[in-house]
């Protein structure tokens, strides 16, 4: 028997199969660009610039059994959670990241051949771990104001269709749908993913209607209000069946010790580090004037820790990209649909001064643009 030659070792649907693009490392700004690590502003992936609570490196420190496996059943952490939620533990169950979760919930409920439904431009996970599983990513695109259009949302669902993912906020806009829309999905029977990534940012949630609806899920992360994002820790609420089925088919040991251990010293200093959420949104509201105030630019409301802006006039690549050599980071998106926008993560406001500045400079002082 001839030995296979070496691309027939990949599965076919995925020889094409195009990586997740993640932000810019500050140590690739260092070498590419000869900058200090303290002088490049990060302002690219929606992380906390505050960083996290004082308690979590207590907690880290003191702890005296990273020798040993972590708890498989998270039933600190559950409990934890159960508080600030006021949903019952067993209906939450926690992952590395809320990425392993949508990749877990698509396992537990999609079959190759099944259809997911995607929301675009939002969040590159859902349509990522979808085709990774087989699955065909229906995208329905959103409208103006990256409003989701439901009757088209609905002229799509057939009997193979097993999921809708919403961010709510959505990401990359930072909009809100509405919750009238959102009882609309769930009433058409099919499982709607609510990504809550950003709740505590907008305050608006639907988390308990998971009493109501058994087709709901809602996932959160401690990666941007707690400012855990290095250490990958998500959790998800779900209806108790299917929580009971998601902690069955997880890794044990999908959160370590020391994420645990971060988690729980989080939630314990929550009204720290939600005092630290209102400076966040305080200063979004700033910037979101300042950048209005930039004759081509026109930002999009938001009710994340981000702004996307939307360059009227130039390249958004080309801004980006001169962004970057002076050091500071922001995201642009290479879809079609995504072209003249970027998209900043809230800064402290030193960073976000500076931001304003050299994009005024750029834009307003050279004439290509």
């Amino acid at each position: 028997m001839d030995a296979p030659e070496p691309m027939d070792r990949i599965r076919k649907d995925l020889k094409e199969f195009a990586s997740y693009s993640a932000h810019t490392s500050p140590d690739y700004m260092k070498k590419k660009f000869g900058l200090n690590l303290e002088e490049i502003i990060k302002l690219d992936a929606n992380e906390n610039p505050f960083g996290c609570s004082p308690r979590v490196f207590e907690a880290m420190n003191s702890c005296t059994s990273y020798s040993v496996y972590p708890d498989a059943a998270q039933t600190e952490l559950r409990r934890e959670l159960s508080l600030y939620t006021s949903m019952p533990p067993e209906c939450i169950v926690c992952g590395a990241g809320s990425d392993q979760l949508i990749d877990l919930i698509i396992r537990l409920t999609v079959k190759p051949g099944d259809e997911i439904i995607n929301l675009p431009p939002t969040f590159g996970m859902y349509s990522f771990y979808g085709k990774l599983s087989g699955a065909q990513v229906i995208n329905v695109y959103r409208g103006m104001d990256f409003v989701i259009c439901f009757d088209e949302i609905v002229s799509q669902i057939t009997p193979r269709t097993k999921l809708i993912f919403l961010a709510n906020p959505n990401n990359p806009s930072g909009n809100i749908t509405p919750k009238s829309d959102i009882q609309a999905l769930l009433e058409t029977g099919v499982t709607v993913v609510v990504d809550e990534a950003y709740y505590e940012f907008s305050r608006e949630t639907v988390a308990p209607w998971i009493e109501r609806y058994d087709n709901l899920i809602v996932l959160r992360t401690f990666s941007k209000w707690a400012g855990l994002a290095g250490l990958r820790v998500g959790y998800g609420i779900f209806p108790q069946y299917m929580a009971e089925y998601m902690m069955r088919i997880k890794d044990p040991y999908s959160i370590n010790i020391a994420a645990q251990n971060a988690a729980i010293a989080s939630l314990q200093d929550k009204e720290f580090l939600l005092e630290r959420i209102d400076h966040i949104i305080f200063e979004r509201e700033r910037l979101f004037g300042l950048l209005s105030n930039i004759k081509k630019l026109l930002p999009v409301p938001s009710k994340a820790n981000f702004i996307l802006s939307l360059l009227i006039e130039g390249r958004a690549a080309l801004l980006t990209d001169t962004l970057k050599q002076r050091g500071i980071l922001v995201r642009y998106f290479d879809a079609p649909e995504m072209k003249k926008y970027f998209r900043i993560s809230i800064g402290k406001p030193e960073q976000n001064d500076v931001l304003v500045e050299s994009i005024k400079e750029i834009l307003l002082g050279d004439t290509q643009w």
